[in-house]
């Protein structure tokens, strides 16, 4: 081992500790839940594995049903935690998207990636393309008896809304095989780059620069890579975004604030023909609604999802299809 291997180089207190060496220590690790009936909601989980060669596995929610014969939309949801830590199954994860489920009325898809350092991205990138695929082919018993593949919708806090992000470019670039998305949802998107923006704390870029190195460190421009910063010059056309309609969601008092409305002015103000909806929690810091689902502001958050799920959108997938098709020649 090389002298100062095992010193810290990056930690943050009560997650995780990064070494020199590249190795990670987690700490204070939520329990992982069993999947089952959720007495408190009426929401039935099951795990099932994709791949048992890179251990990608989803976790699939299914609410009580009112009404047997009546499709469900269905929702894929991409976990946070820097890309370093957490699962589907995790107690953080379970007991969120137990509510959502039975509050929204979908049919959940909740993937486990693999994590860095010991899988740097793309890897994360990858198998929640694959996962959204999975979902989309409706091979599951459940997802094809209850499912309404034409209400497809994708969410994620955090690093999970940065896959969100990557996955909806992803499928606008896949042509007429990829899945058709109606919204998208970015719960306090972790974006980034080399150096703050305006009215960005440095303390805030320098940690994102300091986490993608050991999360990405294949990427070439650093935090200014496109699936980091979104913004950054050279980064794909947010016109090509595959959805038809997106719900872009900050804490005010979040760290990542700035960048997130920079993102969702971004969006707003590009030839992307959907629509684009921001909410903002006053008072609140990064995934407050996570360890806080109690509270008022989680609870208006929480509503404001299921508002979305629930309203049509003005222009038709196909519409943004063909548009993307267009300028994908």
């Amino acid at each position: 081992m090389e002298p100062g291997a095992d010193e810290v180089a990056f930690e943050s207190p009560a997650h995780f500790r990064i070494y020199k060496s590249g190795r990670i220590e987690r700490l204070n690790r939520p329990p992982v839940l069993p999947a089952g009936l959720d007495e408190a909601t009426g929401v039935t989980s099951k795990d099932v594995a994709l791949d048992a060669d890179t251990g990608l596995s989803v976790r699939l929610y299914l609410p009580k049903l009112q009404e047997p014969s009546k499709k469900l939309p269905v929702l894929v949801y991409f976990h946070g935690g820097a890309f370093l830590l957490e699962s589907a199954g995790s107690a953080t994860y379970h007991t969120y998207v137990n509510p959502l489920a039975a509050a929204a009325g979908v049919l959940v898809v909740s993937m486990s990636y693999r994590l860095a350092p010991e899988h740097p991205l793309p890897a994360a990138y990858e198998d929640s393309w694959a996962a959204l695929q999975w979902a989309a082919s409706a091979q599951d018993e459940w997802i094809a008896e209850h499912g309404d593949m034409a209400r497809l919708f994708l969410a994620g806090d955090s690093a999970g809304a940065n896959i969100v992000h990557d996955m909806l470019m992803r499928a606008s670039g896949s042509g007429d095989g990829g899945p058709g998305i109606e919204g998208a949802i970015l719960l306090h998107p972790w974006f980034g780059g080399n150096a703050p923006i305006e009215g960005e704390h440095e303390g805030a870029a320098a940690a994102t620069t300091g986490l993608w190195t050991y999360a990405c460190p294949g990427a070439v421009d650093g935090a200014d890579d496109p699936r980091m910063n979104p913004l950054a010059p050279g980064a794909p056309a947010l016109e090509k975004l595959g959805c038809a309609r997106m719900l872009v969601c900050a804490g005010k008092q979040d760290a990542l604030y700035v960048r997130d409305r920079a993102y969702y002015e971004a969006v707003a103000a590009s030839a992307w023909p959907g629509d684009v909806a921001w909410l903002e929690s006053e008072g609140e810091e990064h995934v407050f609604f996570l360890p806080k689902p109690e509270c008022e502001n989680a609870k208006q958050l929480m509503d404001r999802v299921v508002a979305f799920i629930a309203s049509k959108p003005s222009l038709k997938i196909e519409v943004v299809g063909k548009f993307l098709s267009l300028i994908n020649k």
